[in-house]
């Protein structure tokens, strides 16, 4: 029969940490010979002289003197010919205008601007109590119509004829003003032009309302009629 180990007793066993445990141990030594300093010799200081035994020389101060101000080098004399001067009045000091008292008052004119004309505008009548009448009377009128009427050309060239009714106004000289055409009475080709032509070529004795020369309006008949 073969006897056998004990384990607890095997130190085969643990072999291997002892050999790890002494390699450990092994270089820690090697490092702690290489890392042991050592020291030299303690230098004898007995002969080390302090401070205290050093003497000290006082250096006197010397006072070095200014240096002297440089010489001044005299300038050469410029001599500068004045002509003589004429005497200069001198000029009265001008007074304040504000100390002047003034001897007299100048006015402002006053300018009085011309009455302004009032334009009068007359009045203008259409009834009178005395009626305007062509100087002559109103055949002699007619008889002066008929003679001084210039008949359009266009107007006998296409036979037009009529009457055109023109409204004037007579002053209180008797002349014809504002003379026209009675709106919507018109002729045209030229018939109205002419009856107002010769309207304002009559002359007037002016109508009268209270004794007094007035303008009147009239609307009086032109008739155009064609010779055949």
């Amino acid at each position: 029969m073969e006897p056998k180990k004990n384990p607890k007793y095997d130190l085969s066993r643990k072999s291997t940490l002892f050999f790890n445990i002494g390699l450990v141990i092994s270089l820690l030594m090697v490092v702690v010979a290489f890392e042991w300093k050592s020291y030299d010799e303690v230098a004898d200081l007995s002969g080390y002289v302090g401070d205290d035994d050093i003497e000290i020389l006082d250096i006197p101060i010397t006072e070095q003197p200014p240096p002297p101000p440089p010489q001044e080098v005299p300038k050469e004399l410029e001599i500068i010919e004045v002509e003589d001067e004429e005497e200069v009045e001198d000029e009265p000091p001008i007074q304040d205008m504000a100390d002047i008292e003034t001897e007299s008052v100048i006015e402002t004119p006053v300018i009085v601007a011309p009455p302004v004309k009032k334009e009068v505008v007359q009045e203008i009548f259409d009834i009178v109590e005395e009626e305007a009448q062509p100087r002559g009377g109103m055949q002699a009128f007619y008889e002066f119509l008929g003679k001084n009427i210039d008949y359009p050309r266009q107007a006998v060239r296409l036979s037009i004829e009529g009457t055109a009714y023109v409204r004037f106004v007579i002053d209180e000289q008797g002349n014809v003003e504002s003379a026209e055409v009675v709106e919507g009475r018109e002729l045209g080709y030229g018939l109205d032009e002419e009856a107002i032509r010769v309207i304002k070529l009559t002359k007037w004795t002016p109508g009268k309302q209270r004794g007094r020369a007035v303008k009147q309006r009239k609307i009086l008949p032109v008739k155009f009629k064609l010779q055949k």
